[in-house]
Order: C-alpha cells, then sequence, then structure tokens
C-alpha cells in the first residue's frame, strides 16, 4: 500500500479538476462548521454542508485532525503571503501597518478555526510552525520601520506579537456585538508604536456604549467550551 501523503508529509499529488473543488468544498465547509461547533462536529455534517458524501471528506482527509492540520496550513500561507506582500510597501511603516492590520482581520473572521486549533491535541506544535514561518518576516518589518525612524527602537517583535494576540481577545469578545471594534484599538495601538505623529489618529469605528461593554464582559466571562 502506498503511504498517503497527508500523513507523512511528503506532496500531494495533483488532483483533477473535480477532486480540487470537492477538496476546496469540503474546506470551506469545514471552517463554517467549526466556527459554529467546534471540535464537536462530525464528519458526516462537513459533508452534508459541502453537498458531497462522507466518503469523498475520508478520501481526502481521512481523519478530523488532517482536516484541521490543512485548514491551518492554509490561513498560515494567507498570513505569509500578507506579510511579504508588506515588506514590498514602499515605506516600512506603511508595510509595517498594512501586516498588522490584515493579519488582525483574519484572525477576526476566524475564531472558530482559532479555537479548534488552540484546543486540539497538536494545536502547540501547529502555533510554533507558524511562528517559525512568519517571526522571520515580521522581524525585518519591524527592523526596517525602526531603522527608518518610525517606530520607537524599544519595540522587540515578541511585543507585536503579544500586541496581536490582546487585540485578537478584543476581536472574540466584541464580534456578536460590533465586529469592527478592534479597528478601533489598534489605531491606538499604531499610534503607542510610533516614534512621531503630528497628531492622534482619528478613531473608528465609535466606543461601545454602556449596554455594548456589558455584552463584552458576559462574552469574556463566558467559560470556554
Amino acid at each position: 500500500m502506498s503511504a498517503n501523503p497527508a500523513v507523512t508529509g511528503g506532496p500531494e499529488p495533483k488532483l483533477r479538476a473535480d477532486a480540487a473543488r470537492n477538496r476546496e468544498r469540503i474546506l470551506v465547509a469545514a471552517a463554517e462548521a467549526f466556527a459554529e461547533g467546534g471540535l464537536a462536529v462530525t464528519m458526516d455534517e462537513i459533508a452534508r454542508r459541502a453537498g458531497v458524501g462522507v466518503g469523498t471528506v475520508y478520501r481526502r482527509f481521512p481523519d478530523k485532525e488532517l482536516l484541521i492540520d490543512a485548514l491551518f496550513e492554509q490561513r498560515i500561507a494567507d498570513l505569509v503571503a500578507l506579510a511579504e506582500e508588506a515588506c514590498e510597501a514602499t515605506g516600512a511603516w506603511d508595510g509595517l501597518v498594512r501586516f498588522f492590520e490584515g493579519s488582525l482581520a483574519l484572525q477576526a473572521a476566524d475564531r472558530g478555526l482559532k479555537e479548534v486549533v488552540l484546543s486540539s491535541i497538536h494545536g502547540q506544535s501547529r502555533v510554533a510552525r507558524a511562528r517559525a514561518r512568519i517571526a522571520p518576516i515580521v522581524e525585518v518589518l519591524l527592523e526596517r520601520a525602526q531603522a527608518e525612524g518610525d517606530v520607537r527602537p524599544d519595540v522587540a517583535a515578541p511585543d507585536l506579537g503579544l500586541i496581536q494576540f490582546m487585540l485578537g481577545a478584543l476581536a472574540d469578545y466584541t464580534r456578536d456585538i460590533d465586529p469592527e471594534q478592534w479597528r478601533r484599538f489598534a489605531a491606538i495601538v499604531l499610534d503607542g508604536l510610533r516614534t512621531r505623529r503630528d497628531g492622534p489618529t482619528p478613531l473608528s469605528p465609535g466606543p461601545l456604549d454602556a449596554h455594548g461593554m456589558e455584552r463584552a464582559m458576559a462574552a469574556w466571562r463566558t467559560p470556554a467550551r
């Protein structure tokens, strides 16, 4: 029996057009299902959402962990591409902002997958692989912006990671109240990273009202599933 490329890590054979379409439909359906139901979602439910037979799902992904791996790798590829595009920006500060805001937008839109990845048994190794690919590019972005005098010199690359973690949590808590609220706080943080500016960046969207704040606090207190 030949080895399964999805298990061995070897290159996958090129799929026929119909098989490739089915694989993409499965990935889209799985991302949506995981966002709503977490790890409790069955492969049968994913097949139903994708409009394919469950046997088709298992041919592409023999178990759920391989499906989660594929989704995670897809997201990391998106982040790497975003970071590489940011490196091509004319100004170092513009490139850093493009990556910072773009990666937060991806994170805010993909809460369900993030929860699945971090709560699964292989979550830590996935995160380690992601950091190994993305961290060197982010360091280049930061060093360029500091060399051009746009970012305060005492900021380190791990600071940016923790800030993203912080704002990602805020995006989770406000997602059902105001899904763009994280942008307001990203603007505040970016102002704090700069060495100089003519004045504060206008904040958008507006602040949460008292009711919105109560809902956000309630989301923070809700235990994770």
